[in-house]
């Protein structure tokens, strides 16, 4: 039987570099993936072409605004319509504004907290309620080592992130109960082996000092442990923060 044969998993962000990622990994170990994105698939043809190769009854697309409500309330319905439950999200919506606190616009502050902490607590409400109609399930959300190490620069997206984390424990508190798990990644640097080669010589050197592992990482690493969590495999797991950052923290 496959890792996640026959879960209903709910991506957002499904069209950034570790959201097509676990879209592709997720139909391969069995599951139902209903992807969404504010951009249109048409833009990821080869995505579109792999994903849609496993027929409507194995995969679902939305243009969805995570920030939302009534969006994100709409896409849920559909999704619950569609296959009939929902067992795991994988949330991966972000804003990441890289600014000094003092050039740090208060539009730029907003976007980057609603696009990355209120898109999270969105996602969890909704998905939590057909979750639970479900008889349970598994939340991940992405957050950040910016959310528990502070770096320069990233006031808005590091104080968004540590909210993501601290969000998703609570979360794990109140529906334990109600058979819904919550877990968050917490990734370091990643990226694919051709951006990793297309990075300024002196970027790619301060991540091989930053981290022991001495690179960076791949988006089918930080996808698999969100695989584990969303399976079965992971079923006494909740409340955890699962740090996937090549040894950075340490």
């Amino acid at each position: 039987m496959k890792q996640l044969e026959g879960k209903v998993i709910l991506i957002t962000g499904a069209l950034g570099m570790l959201g097509r990622s676990a879209v592709t990994m997720f139909l391969e170990r069995g599951a139902k993936v209903a992807a969404s994105d504010l951009l249109s698939i048409e833009a990821f043809p080869e995505l579109k072409k792999t994903a849609e190769s496993y027929g409507s009854d194995r995969f679902l697309f939305a243009e969805s605004d995570a920030c939302s409500e009534s969006q994100v309330k709409e896409w849920v319905d559909r999704v619950e319509a569609h296959f009939g439950r929902l067992d795991g999200v994988y949330h991966n919506c972000y804003v990441h504004v890289r600014k000094p606190t003092l050039e740090l616009a208060l539009d730029e502050w907003e976007a980057t907290i609603r696009g990355t902490l209120t898109s999270t607590f969105l996602i969890n409400k909704y998905t939590l309620q057909a979750m639970i109609k479900s008889g349970g399930g598994s939340i991940v959300n992405t957050s950040s080592i910016l959310g528990h190490i502070p770096q320069t620069n990233c006031l808005a997206y590091g104080a968004a992130k540590a909210g993501v984390s601290q969000m998703t424990r609570v979360i794990a508190i109140d529906y334990a109960k109600h058979g819904v798990r919550a877990n968050a990644l917490v990734p370091g640097d990643f990226n694919t082996e051709e951006a990793w080669q297309r990075m300024p010589e002196q970027t790619q050197q301060f991540i091989k000092d930053s981290t022991l592992l001495g690179r960076t990482g791949k988006p089918e690493e930080i996808n698999e442990v969100g695989a584990f969590l969303l399976s079965d495999a992971s079923s006494y797991v909740t409340g955890s923060l699962y740090t996937v950052d090549g040894g950075y923290r340490i």
